[in-house]
């Protein structure tokens, strides 16, 4: 087997695409741990901050924005480790996480 690409994905795109695999009921169990929206929600959200189109914003990012929804500059500090937002980014980042 030949992996052709590598694009991240949500955890509630995870849940989609395990379903009726032998392990789905288990990695469904497993991010029941974790606080994620729906798949709708999350393909929104992902939209949405791509639409944003910060440079500095990759998709692994943005992925773990919609994962984990931080509420507020720490947190999403905590998330984007290494990556230097300015202030006026933050706050477009954080004004679309609100929203969900």
């Amino acid at each position: 087997m030949t992996i052709k690409e590598k694009t991240p994905i949500t955890m509630a795109e995870v849940v989609v695409l395990a379903e009726g695999s032998d392990k789905g009921k288990a990695i469904k169990d497993f991010i029941k741990n974790f606080d994620t929206v729906n798949i709708k929600k999350a393909r929104e959200m992902k939209e949405e901050l791509k639409g944003l189109d910060l440079i500095k914003l990759k998709d692994e990012n943005i992925v773990k924005i919609v994962d984990f929804i931080p509420t507020d500059v720490s947190e999403l500090n905590k998330i984007l480790v290494g990556v230097s937002l300015d202030q006026d980014e933050v706050n477009k980042i954080l004004d679309v996480t609100k929203k969900y």
